[in-house]
């Protein structure tokens, strides 16, 4: 096994690149899912990913994604499911897989790589209105809601309804 601190120093790079090249992670941070010291935990999670390739040698890429979708949720109290996950799991093991083999030449390219794809950061983005007459006329609306004199309205929203589901989530709606 590759243990030279150059040649770990290569992979903690490449560890690094492709966590925060990760849409899921640069939104969640972005937006603020893991309060103030988001980048911060940003660069925690890539450390503590790079230790736990290295404590755990044998791993499996359902393991690593366990364990990465674990630290989402704990740290940016974020479910990933958009599918991403798999794919930057198996990107991480295919580097570790190089690391343990010597393979460094190739972990080299493949660290090149991630980091001159400089791609743009995440961006959430609201969702269009369903047609366009619709959003003319939301529009209409709140143009003349804001031009009104009338005094804004200060009733009380309507009361939320909480139901227990089977699995034990609750679910919160306004009551009609």
């Amino acid at each position: 096994m590759a243990a030279s601190a150059a040649s770990r120093e290569l992979f903690t790079a490449g560890v690094r690149a492709e966590i925060h090249r990760w849409p899921v992670l640069q939104i969640a941070v972005d937006q603020g899912f893991g309060g103030a010291h988001g980048p911060q935990k940003a660069d925690w999670i890539a450390d503590v990913v790079e230790q736990y390739f290295h404590d755990n040698a044998d791993l499996q890429q359902c393991e690593v994604e366990d364990f990465i979708a674990q630290l989402m949720d704990q740290e940016f109290d974020t479910v990933v499911d958009d599918g991403s996950l798999p794919q930057v799991c198996a990107s991480l093991c295919q580097m570790f897989s190089q690391w343990q083999q010597g393979a460094l030449q190739q972990l080299r390219q493949t660290v090149d790589k991630l980091t001159e794809k400089k791609t743009e950061r995440a961006k959430v983005k609201a969702q269009a209105a369903e047609s366009e007459e619709e959003s003319d006329e939301d529009t209409e609306a709140m143009e003349c809601e804001a031009t009104s004199s009338a005094p804004h309205r200060t009733q009380a929203p309507p009361p939320l309804a909480c139901q227990e589901e089977e699995d034990g989530w609750t679910v919160v709606r306004k009551k009609k």
